[in-house]
């Protein structure tokens, strides 16, 4: 046992396993090696629960219920079924949904026919985001630039951005479950394009080469109280 942790044992899919108490379920039932469909999740930052595709069967002291496993945390005696009738259903309705929010995006709907999902009933959008919203988190939980925000627009919600907290990192570029957020990027300057946010590119003072953003890089000294000259120099040239 860990120390200062509880460890407790219960079953995915009939096979007793032990993990810590209190941790969320689904990363557990990937480290099991289960496979489960995820979107809206990352290890990185708090859980969203948007995407509705992680849903599972619990029963806990002979009461059975739905739960989506990226929220729900692990106890002793939780019995976890990843995959019925019911929850192919539940997420069968979930790609509906999500093909819905973003029907130009030919990620996901590569992804949805993967899932056997060809089509959606409901009304689409025209757009690429699925609203899993890990962009906005990460950029308040972990970059602290808090550029993004989810909110009602047009009498529906979207991803708005506040183009001038916007540091041109990229972090939101990389998390985007769907590739719906893009980066260019030239010797002189950055676009994170969705957002509309070009920075002027700082070149090394060592190699020459252009390797960040003034304006990120900038933050970052700040943010960290950094030396004035600390980031002028590349982390290939710094070693």
């Amino acid at each position: 046992m860990m120390s200062g942790k509880e460890i407790v044992r219960f079953k995915i899919d009939g096979m007793e396993v032990e993990a810590e108490k209190g941790r969320l379920l689904l990363p557990s039932i990937l480290d099991f090696g289960f496979e489960i469909p995820h979107l809206c999740y990352h290890e990185a930052v708090s859980p969203g629960g948007t995407c509705g595709l992680c849903v599972v069967e619990l029963t806990k002291d002979g009461r059975k219920r739905t739960a989506m496993s990226c929220k729900y945390t692990i106890d002793d005696g939780l019995e976890v079924v990843t995959d019925t009738e019911k929850i192919r259903r539940v997420r069968h309705r979930a790609w509906e949904v999500l093909l819905a929010r973003a029907s130009r995006s030919e990620v996901l709907r590569r992804m949805a026919r993967e899932a056997g999902v060809e089509k959606t009933s409901l009304e689409m959008r025209d757009d690429e985001c699925i609203l899993c919203g890990l962009c906005e988190r990460l950029c308040r939980e972990i970059v602290g630039a808090n550029a993004l925000t989810i909110t009602r627009k047009n009498g529906r919600r979207e991803v708005v951005p506040d183009p001038e907290s916007c540091i041109a990192c990229g972090a939101c570029v990389y998390v985007c479950p769907v590739d719906c957020i893009r980066m260019v990027e030239t010797e002189e300057e950055r676009t994170i394009v969705r957002w509309g946010r070009t920075l002027k590119m700082k070149k090394c003072t060592a190699c020459g080469r252009s390797f960040a953003p003034w304006y990120q890089l900038e933050y970052i000294k700040e943010r960290a109280k950094l030396p004035k000259d600390f980031l002028d120099i590349c982390p290939d040239c710094r070693g």
